[in-house]
């Protein structure tokens, strides 16, 4: 751990200090963020892969009050910097050990797809209207394992079984930072024979979920729960990852404040992103130990 921390460098200290110099930089236009949100599907190639992500345009038009229903355009860079060789790897923190959960994952399961191959466990929530286009988009683009036949009439088993019988591990869970207690989850408490033997995760993950005030806290707190989870017995605490678009210097502001208060925080330096992640990219990528 100490070895990452002095990777990292110096925490931030002064939120509104550090708002004010990462919206110094030069931040290109790129509106809400979005791919391309009149597309049906997108064709994309994320760390080598070519993967087809379905959308809903139906669900971002629709009055629901939040959620993820295209592809972020901070999603693809992120994937292939945490899942290639960095600083957390070189921590440990991505090894065929780690276990790891998504909060906010929307329908397009990226992260998923690149990191999950390469750890022991991965854990893609979101709420109850995105899993089931979330699941789709899983099975579309994850290698199909052998033994899924024709013989699976349902496609709903099908598309089950391939998720649950891959070797990547990938799993989906709903999860409603708003309403649902982290200690009603027994995923994230290893009693659902995964192995993980309820010693938390190694990290927690979340891209491009702040966009809306009204949300900083319940995300904040969700975090907070989860990264505490992990004793400080055990050799390597949870680390939460957060990687966003930079729209407004006011919720980001209002953000790290929150997320100041409960965790000891990072920005991850030039140095150890790739370029698309980089100063006046429009991106930013933060790191935090819990308190």
């Amino acid at each position: 751990m100490d070895g990452l921390l002095s990777l990292l460098g110096d925490p931030v200290t002064d939120p509104e200090e550090e708002a004010f110099v990462v919206f110094s930089q030069s931040i290109p236009s790129q509106s809400l963020g979005f791919i391309d949100s009149q597309a049906a599907q997108i064709e994309l190639n994320v760390g080598g892969r070519d993967l087809t992500i379905r959308q809903s345009r139906g669900l971002l038009t629709s009055d629901r009050k939040s959620g993820t229903t295209v592809v972020w355009r901070v999603t693809p860079p992120f994937a292939e910097w945490v899942a290639s060789p960095n600083v957390l790897s070189q921590a440990g923190y991505v090894s065929p050990d780690s276990v790891a959960i998504e909060l906010g994952a929307g329908v397009s399961g990226i992260v998923a797809l690149t990191l999950g191959p390469k750890i022991k466990r991965y854990i893609a929530t979101d709420q109850d209207y995105a899993i089931r286009l979330l699941k789709q988009n899983l099975v579309d683009n994850l290698p199909a394992p052998e033994n899924v036949h024709k013989k699976h009439s349902s496609k709903t088993k099908a598309s089950k079984t391939a998720i649950e019988q891959h070797a990547s591990s990938i799993e989906t869970l709903e999860l409603d930072w708003e309403l649902d207690s982290v200690s009603s989850l027994p995923a994230l408490l290893g009693q659902n024979g995964s192995g993980n033997d309820g010693q938390g995760v190694d990290l927690v993950i979340a891209c491009d979920c702040i966009y809306n005030e009204a949300l900083i806290e319940p995300l904040n707190s969700t975090c907070t729960q989860i990264c505490r989870i992990r004793s400080s017995q055990q050799p390597r605490p949870t680390l939460c990852l957060v990687a966003q678009q930079l729209r407004s210097p006011d919720v980001f502001e209002t953000w790290l404040k929150s997320f100041h208060r409960s965790f000891h925080v990072w920005r991850v330096p030039d140095k150890d992103l790739t370029e698309g992640l980089r100063e006046n990219s429009g991106f930013i990528v933060h790191v935090g130990l819990v308190r």
